[in-house]
């Protein structure tokens, strides 16, 4: 069971910080899901600091969702120092510091991935963040900027002599996005290089690839992220993979329906019906990938303002899909 610095995770399998994703509703349905810790978007350590308040809001910790991980970004260290400041009163039980962020809006300041192109800088940061919370530090990042320039071994060395807890490596480069294949071998690198929780992140969709990961890299714990939209049982189904060695049933239509109406529910309730209906298009569109006639209702879903026209939607397709199935038995 993986373990960093205090914290006991429930298992080794991890919730990915997705930017405008892991809020505290899909991070509780994950929870709930068997993932062994989840992880909240990435918080602006300049909005912390000037006190914004849909920023604030992002540091909200539930009590169900621990051990949780929130995530700062910035590269100015004496920003980053006063952001620190703030977290350290939240509930959350790590804090980890982002050098991956492959996003324009992000890099061009310096920070995200920029951050991990500047080594010295880096280490400062990290080393001044860890003095000011008292919970374990992780730093994420990537490979390296570009195929010219892989550093990823250089700042998880960087990293684990600034005194961070653990390490998550993403095997693509900021320049690939997320295109491509992700350089598995690099985490391996990683893994063989420093003596802190490695924990592998790139093309975990199944159970089968995080098994893959964990024999091809030796790391320590496998995060799981464009894997879980729409798809909160792919931690349940890992674990019990890796465990038992046999796979869980994959849920059915009402499962997947059901699950989505509790999102539905838990973002409206968390955001108020405007924010939390738009926001769940997309969830709800993730949800029913893949399902018959799903392309169709995409695009009704897409339209919807209110919390009774999402539900409404839902359920109807539903209800459609299994009086056909009825009719086709």
């Amino acid at each position: 069971m993986l373990k960093i610095g205090n914290v006991q995770l429930d298992n080794n399998v991890i919730l990915a910080p997705m930017a405008g994703v892991c809020n505290p509703p899909f991070r509780k349905l994950v929870k709930e899901h068997g993932a062994g810790m989840v992880c909240a978007e990435m918080v602006s350590d300049k909005a912390l600091v000037h006190h914004n308040e849909k920023t604030m809001h992002m540091l909200e910790v539930l009590e169900e969702e621990h051990p949780m991980s929130l995530q700062l970004v910035g590269c100015d260290v004496e920003s980053m120092k006063r952001a620190a400041e703030l977290v350290s009163e939240t509930t959350a039980d790590i804090i980890d510091i982002n050098m991956g962020c492959p996003v324009h809006k992000i890099y061009k300041n310096g920070a995200g991935a920029a951050l991990a192109r500047d080594p010295e800088v880096a280490g400062r940061i990290i080393e001044t963040v860890i003095s000011m919370v008292d919970k374990p530090v992780t730093v994420k990042f990537r490979k390296g900027w570009d195929d010219s320039n892989i550093n990823a071994v250089e700042i998880a060395r960087i990293a684990e002599q600034a005194g961070a807890q653990a390490v998550t490596v993403h095997g693509r480069t900021a320049k690939q996005l997320y295109s491509g294949k992700a350089d598995w071998d690099i985490i391996r690198q990683v893994r063989e290089a420093v003596n802190i929780p490695v924990i592998g992140n790139g093309d975990v969709t199944s159970p089968e690839d995080a098994l893959r990961m964990v024999e091809a890299t030796g790391c320590h714990g496998v995060m799981v992220g464009r894997g879980a939209l729409g798809n909160p049982w792919i931690f349940e189904q890992i674990n019990h993979f890796m465990t038992h060695g046999s796979h869980l049933p994959e849920p059915n239509a009402r499962e997947r329906i059901h699950v989505a109406l509790r999102h539905l529910d838990l973002l409206v309730a968390d955001k108020g019906e405007y924010v939390g209906v738009r926001e769940m298009r997309k969830h709800a569109a993730w949800y029913i990938k893949g399902l018959r006639g799903s392309a169709q209702l995409r695009e009704l879903i897409n339209k919807e303002e209110t919390n009774e026209g999402m539900r409404s939607l839902l359920l109807s397709y539903l209800n459609d899909l299994e009086k056909n199935s009825a009719i086709t038995a």
